[in-house]
């Protein structure tokens, strides 16, 4: 038994509000209310993979599930829950605990993934494991649930498209900010590609700075934990509690900081709204002082940045750790939009403006706290029809599970993502290099620029490699 508190499937239809989680799962399923209807004989076989649970350094509060616990429950509102892998021993067992001795444990994925009976998994490892999972997870015949930011490397979203693209198989990325929070965010895009703001847009992406920390002590690993199952790929380095739990993405060896945590959502947004969900800048400019740790055995991710970016056909953006906000803006106007509404006089013209929350950080994925914004005029409507490819939102997992049962593209597919999130890669790498670097979206490469090419990809410690060439 863990001596962990229980990340619970009823604690999370409390602490989310799914009580939410429930009702989503009960009349709207999209496109397909027969899925909840089928026999048991017809349910999905669901495991998890990464399933953490942390204290909260600020208040010392905890044990909180983390976002593979909390997706890996959520799942299971849809199909039945038959294992769970953590090289985190205790996080794994707390996780099965709700589910009556029918949800296997597992320390090395790798097992799981042999098993013939699942349909899909879910993964919410630490970043710098996604991709090699999600690969090995298609390989085996399994569709895939993958939290974001999906990729540690530019070249990491190459392999994973590939593959996806080869096996066929589902391939949901876990950003809900396409189908969730009561779409001011696919209103906001959908606002942007009619031309009503204007011909060139600009799109500031302000999602907040990292944090500063260390340097921190190594100590003894707890026997409940696979150390060099956990650093994968990285570099072998003592076990350090702060380079888990929530903070690994505070480590460059794991993750990409804010840039890539709360970018990977505000910047696929952005990149939407822009028409290039399926490109990328043509230029990427640091502006101002670049604020990088620089301390042994410390957070070292960037943690005040401001980053020009240029696309082709005169768009803008602007990546940036102010408030966490994406503001789209042309000669005719702007909106502003983020978890806590849609405002702007255009959206006020439209009836669609939906103010939720003064909380910048925004409400639940289904907040309803506050005066809903209308459905707008029609014609916006069969954008957003047309935006979605005929897949209603409404719940993300809903929609995932809708495409294995059903067929179809889910709405943060796995080639939107690697886009977005390599405006987050290419962003971090020039405010490493701080200096102005040029990018061809088709050819994904800098050119002429040796140094910068070398950043795409990153060595990967042997035994972990990802072995898909591109």
């Amino acid at each position: 038994m863990s001596t962990n508190k229980r990340s619970s499937r009823r604690e999370f239809l409390k602490d989310t509000g799914a009580a939410a989680s429930a009702a989503l799962a009960a009349p709207y399923i999209i496109g397909n209310p027969k899925v909840l209807s089928e026999s048991p004989n017809d349910k999905l076989r669901l495991a998890a993979i990464g399933t953490s649970i942390y204290t909260d350094r600020y208040t010392g509060q905890g044990d909180h599930p983390g976002r593979g616990a909390v997706v890996g429950h959520e799942a299971a509102t849809f199909g039945e829950m038959v294992a769970v892998a953590d090289v985190n021993r205790n996080n794994a067992e707390s996780f099965a605990e709700d589910y009556d001795g029918e949800c296997k444990v597992y320390s090395d994925y790798r097992e799981l993934l042999q098993r013939d009976d699942i349909d899909a998994v879910t993964i919410g490892t630490p970043d710098h494991w996604h991709v090699k999972i999600a690969i090995d997870a298609l390989r085996a015949g399994k569709h895939v649930y993958c939290e974001k930011p999906l990729s540690l490397t530019i070249r990491e979203g190459q392999q994973a498209c590939k593959v996806a693209k080869e096996t066929g198989k589902v391939f949901q990325v876990g950003t809900q900010q396409r189908s969730e929070y009561n779409q001011v965010f696919l209103k906001a895009v959908a606002i942007a590609q009619s031309g009503m703001l204007g011909d060139k847009l600009d799109c500031l992406i302000s999602i907040g700075g990292a944090e500063n920390g260390g340097p921190f002590e190594n100590s003894t690993c707890p026997d409940h934990i696979d150390w060099n199952m956990w650093l994968g790929q990285a570099p072998e380095v003592p076990y350090c509690k702060q380079r888990g739990d929530f903070d690994f993405r505070w480590w460059f060896e794991y993750a990409g900081g804010q840039v890539t945590d709360w970018g990977a959502h505000h910047g696929d947004i952005a990149m939407w709204a822009l028409g290039m969900d399926n490109s990328g800048p043509t230029s990427i400019m640091p502006n101002g002082v670049v604020s990088i740790p620089d301390m042994e055995n410390g957070f070292n991710v960037p943690t005040n940045f401001d980053v020009g970016l240029q696309f082709k056909g005169g768009h803008t953006a602007r990546l940036l750790s102010g408030k966490n906000e994406l503001i789209i803006s042309g000669e005719n106007g702007k909106i502003r939009v983020n978890r806590g509404g849609l405002t702007g006089k255009p959206a006020e013209k439209l009836g669609v403006a939906h103010k939720v929350t003064d909380n910048e950080w925004g409400a639940g994925p289904e907040a309803t706290d506050g005066p809903r914004g209308g459905s707008g005029p029609q014609w916006l409507q069969d954008k957003i029809n047309e935006l979605c490819k005929d897949k209603k939102p409404g719940n993300h997992m809903g929609n995932f599970v809708d495409c294995i049962k059903n067929g179809g593209v889910p709405i943060s597919d796995v080639w939107s993502h690697h886009r977005a999130v390599s405006l987050c890669h290419l962003s971090n790498i020039a405010l490493r290099l701080n200096r102005k670097l040029e990018w061809d979206p088709v050819a994904e490469a800098f050119p002429n620029d040796d140094q910068a090419n070398a950043m795409v990809s990153r060595k990967q410690r042997e035994g972990f490699e990802i072995d898909v060439e591109v």
